[in-house]
C-alpha cells in the first residue's frame, strides 16, 4: 500500500473528573498527528451515580410535572414521578425535558459551507462542486477541529447521537494514510471530546455515476479520495474500525451512483453479518432515477432491493423521488426512511411522500444533512409543515410523533436501540428547554411537545446530558465552553488551506 503522511499516536491520561470539576479536555493534535484518543468515552462511566430533576418530562405521550430519574453507570435506574421538589443532591433541569435527540444524518465537513453557497442560484450539482473544494483540503488534524466544533454545536442542540456518514477517507489524491482509517478515526475521536456519541456510518464509494460498464464509472478528481477501488476493499479497510463505548461502527452505500451494482451484495452482506445499521442516499434527485432506470431498467429501490441491500437495519436517506411501487417496497421490508427537510429545501430537492412511506411500514428518523441549520426541532417542524404545502391539510403526524422520529427512532436506524427514551434501562440521555424564552413562553406546559415541536428552536436548549453526564449546562457546553469560537477557528482555517 501507498503509504500517507505519518500518524502518531500520544498517551492521555484517562482517569475521569471528580465531581464538580470540568472534564478534562483533549489538546489538538499538532500538523502530521492523529487526534490522540480521547480521555474518557462518554458512555457507560463506571460508578457516575446521578439523578436529575426533572421540572417537567415528556414521556412518550404525555409531559409530566415533577420526574426524579436516577442515573448509574451510564443508563437510567429508575423514573420516579410526582416528585414535586428536587430530591437532596439531585441536579434540578427546569424546563421541559426530553430524551436525547438522535441526528441520523450528517455530513460534519459540510458545516463549513453554511452561507458560502447561498450567493446567487444554482443546482444541487453546482452546489456539489462547492463541496468538493472544501473536502479537497481536508486532513484529519483539520477534521477533527471541525467536527468536534460541529459535534460540539450538536450537543447544543440537544443532540446526542450523531449518524456520521463518513466517505473522506483518503488523501486529497487519493493516497491512504499510513493509517487507512485515519479519517474515520478523527470523526470518532471528535464526537468523544464533544461529549455525544456517534454511529459511524462508513461509506462505499467507487465510482462516479450509473454505468453499463462492470465496475462504473472511474472517480473523478475530486472523488478519488472517496474511493477504495472495490467493495471487497472497502470492506477490508472497514473492518479495522471497532465499537467502543460511545461509537459503533455501521455501513453506508454512497448511492446507486457511486456503488455498481454487481458490488451491492458487498457492502449489504459486511453490514449483515455485522448487524450493523446500513444506510444509502437513495432517490434524493430526479436525474438519479433516470439513469437508473436507463442503464438498469430499475429504480434505485428496486435496484437495491434486487441486491439485497433493503431491510429492518437499512435506512433510506431523503427517499425524494420514489415511486408508489417503491413506497410499497420499502415499507414491505421495513426499510426507514430518513428526512432532512432543511437540507432538501435548502438544495431544492423537493419535498418527498414521508406520510405515506410511514403508513407503508417504513419508520421515520431525521437528520440535519449539510447542516445549513443544526436544529432537529426544525427537522420535524418542517416535516410536517412541508406535508401540509404539498396536501393543503393538517396534522399528518401529533406533535408527539414527531418527537419519537427525532429521538428513539433516530437511535434504533443508527443502532443504539436502548436509547432516545426516558425510561428504566434506557441510556440517560436527556435534553432540556426553555418554557420561558420568548418562542416557548405561553403555552400551559401540558402543551410543552406542541410548544417543542412548533415552536422551540436548538437555541432554547439549556441542558444535554449524555449517558449521564451534563455535557451541557445552563447553554454552555462543558468541553467546548467557546463553541463559536471554534467552528470560527476550524473553518476559518480551511479557507486559508485554499
Amino acid at each position: 500500500m501507498t503509504q500517507g503522511p505519518q500518524q502518531s499516536h500520544g498517551s492521555q491520561d484517562r482517569r475521569a473528573p471528580q465531581e464538580g470539576q470540568a472534564p478534562q479536555v483533549r489538546q489538538a493534535p499538532q500538523d502530521g498527528q492523529a487526534p490522540q484518543e480521547s480521555p474518557e468515552p462518554p458512555d457507560h462511566r463506571q460508578g457516575l451515580r446521578a439523578t436529575y430533576w426533572l421540572e417537567h418530562a415528556w414521556l412518550d405521550h404525555h409531559v409530566e410535572p415533577g420526574v426524579a430519574v436516577e442515573v448509574a453507570d451510564g443508563r437510567i435506574t429508575a423514573v420516579r414521578t410526582e416528585t414535586d421538589a428536587p430530591p437532596p443532591g439531585a441536579v434540578a433541569l427546569r424546563g421541559l425535558t426530553l430524551p436525547g435527540l438522535a441526528n441520523t444524518h450528517s455530513h460534519a465537513f459540510h458545516r463549513a459551507l453554511r452561507g458560502t453557497t447561498q450567493v446567487g442560484s444554482g443546482t444541487f450539482w453546482t452546489w456539489r462542486e462547492l463541496m468538493y473544494r472544501t473536502a479537497a483540503r481536508l486532513t484529519p488534524d483539520s477534521y477533527h477541529a471541525l467536527a468536534r466544533a460541529v459535534y460540539a454545536e450538536m450537543a447544543l442542540a440537544g443532540i446526542t447521537c450523531v449518524g456520521e456518514f463518513h466517505y473522506l477517507h483518503h488523501g486529497a489524491n487519493g493516497t491512504p494514510y499510513d493509517d487507512p482509517n485515519a479519517m474515520g478515526e478523527a470523526l470518532i475521536a471528535a464526537a468523544a471530546d464533544a461529549g455525544i456519541r456517534i454511529t459511524l456510518l462508513d461509506t462505499a464509494y467507487l465510482s462516479s455515476g450509473v454505468s453499463k460498464r462492470r465496475g462504473g464509472a472511474a472517480p473523478d478528481r475530486h472523488q478519488v479520495r472517496f474511493s477504495d477501488g472495490t467493495a471487497d476493499a472497502w470492506a477490508e479497510r472497514a473492518s479495522a474500525l471497532k465499537d467502543s463505548r460511545h461509537a459503533r461502527i455501521g455501513a453506508a452505500i454512497h448511492s446507486v451512483r457511486a456503488v455498481p451494482a454487481e458490488q451491492l451484495p458487498t457492502v449489504a452482506a459486511w453490514a449483515r453479518a455485522r448487524r450493523a445499521p446500513l444506510h444509502v442516499h437513495l432517490s434524493e434527485q430526479a436525474a438519479e432515477n433516470e439513469a437508473c432506470l436507463a442503464v438498469h431498467g430499475r429504480t434505485p429501490v428496486q435496484l437495491l432491493n434486487d441486491h439485497g441491500v433493503l431491510g429492518a437495519r437499512t435506512t433510506g436517506i431523503h427517499n425524494t423521488h420514489v415511486t408508489n411501487e417503491d413506497i410499497a417496497l420499502l415499507g414491505a421490508t421495513h426499510t426507514g426512511t430518513c428526512m432532512c427537510p432543511t437540507t432538501e429545501r435548502d438544495l431544492a430537492d423537493g419535498i418527498g411522500p414521508a406520510a405515506q412511506l410511514q403508513r407503508a411500514g417504513s419508520p421515520l428518523s431525521l437528520g440535519s444533512d449539510s447542516h445549513a441549520v443544526i436544529d432537529l426541532f426544525e427537522e420535524a417542524r418542517a416535516m410536517e409543515l412541508n406535508e401540509r404545502l404539498r396536501t393543503r391539510t393538517r396534522g399528518h403526524w401529533t406533535a408527539g410523533a414527531l418527537l419519537h422520529a427525532a429521538s428513539a427512532d433516530g437511535h434504533a436506524a443508527l443502532g443504539w436501540p436502548e436509547a432516545g427514551r426516558i425510561e428504566q434501562g434506557a441510556l440517560a440521555d436527556l435534553v432540556t428547554i426553555a418554557l420561558d424564552s420568548v418562542r416557548t413562553a405561553g403555552p400551559l406546559p401540558r402543551l410543552g411537545a406542541e410548544t417543542a415541536v412548533f415552536a422551540a428552536s436548538a437555541a432554547d436548549v439549556r441542558h444535554t446530558v449524555v449517558s449521564g453526564r451534563h455535557v451541557v449546562r445552563d447553554g454552555v457546553h462543558a468541553q467546548v465552553p467557546d463553541t463559536a469560537r471554534a467552528l470560527a477557528d476550524a473553518i476559518g482555517a480551511l479557507s486559508r488551506r485554499a
